[in-house]
């Protein structure tokens, strides 16, 4: 019984009490006082945050393809850049000794400086644990750090001088040292960017890993209900932004190069800090 009550506590209000239409379902606020200490620190309701949260999962589809189109590497999906370095390591137990082949390939250190940058983006979000991480203020204030870590992906590409696409798998468009600084903060970007969806705890979990939210989505037993359900609809919306943030960017890639598409990416990630700013709270009688 004690457990059960735990498991309700960890859940938006809306799925642990089990009516999933009955909320207000206002998804912006126009507060008198937007800039006042008790707006800034209240917690935005989780139920309330579909369209930043929405919009996080854009900017995953749309971050990630550019470095994969560059280099074929993610830098959200730390998944595949795991394995990669899990079959670096094979490699250098395959075929008899003195014709093994012991080099650190460049695919495998761009895969390894995603993923330790990711890590350390990650690590950024811990900050929200002292301001409140369903607050206004980090909200606004982590998403304004991920826009600028996109402004330095986009400047230190920039001055690199490196093609956009890659021609094959075995020939990446980033080589030199300033491309891997890029890699790092878009990395680092994404990281920051799933642990503050995380904390959020809603349906969209972390807007950056997907493969979970497919699995949940097939195996919700309201998958076929008529009627709006929350539990389905918001892991479709978040299913449909990260492949429209993918469909964009890459479009964009072939108008502007990825530099560009960065740098508007910065912008899109500024917006969406402000956004935070009138995401409603809990409405007094939830």
């Amino acid at each position: 019984m004690a457990a059960s009550s735990e498991t309700k506590e960890q859940l938006p209000t809306h799925v642990a009490n089990g009516s999933e239409a009955s909320y207000d379902g206002a998804l912006w606020t126009s507060p008198t006082s937007i800039f006042s200490k008790a707006h800034l620190m209240g917690d935005v309701d989780p139920e309330r945050s579909t369209l930043p949260l929405a919009a996080y999962c854009f900017m995953t589809g749309y971050i990630d393809v550019v470095s994969f189109s560059a280099i074929f590497v993610w830098c959200g999906f730390q998944t595949g850049n795991s394995v990669q370095l899990a079959l670096a390591l094979a490699r250098l137990f395959q075929g008899s000794p003195g014709s093994r082949d012991t080099s650190f390939h460049l695919a495998d250190q761009q895969a390894l400086t995603s993923i330790l940058t990711f890590n350390a983006g990650a690590a950024i979000g811990r900050i929200g644990d002292k301001m409140g991480p369903k607050s206004r203020a980090w909200l606004a204030l982590g998403t304004l750090i991920q826009a600028l870590l996109t402004m330095a992906a986009a400047l230190t590409l920039w001055k690199s001088g490196q093609p956009s696409v890659a021609d094959a798998r075995d020939d990446p468009a980033w080589t030199n040292a300033l491309t891997f600084v890029t890699i790092g903060f878009m990395s680092a970007s994404v990281g920051l960017q799933g642990i503050m969806g995380k904390r959020v705890n809603t349906q969209f979990a972390t807007t950056v890993v997907l493969t979970t939210v497919w699995c949940e989505l097939m195996a919700d037993p309201k998958l076929f209900q008529p009627r709006y359900t929350i539990s389905r609809d918001h892991k479709i919306i978040a299913i449909v932004a990260l492949f429209v943030g993918g469909f964009v960017g890459r479009a964009l890639i072939e108008a502007i190069g990825s530099a560009g598409t960065l740098g508007i990416g910065t912008g899109l990630r500024a917006l969406i800090a402000l956004w935070w700013l009138f995401v409603p709270g809990k409405s007094t009688g939830k």
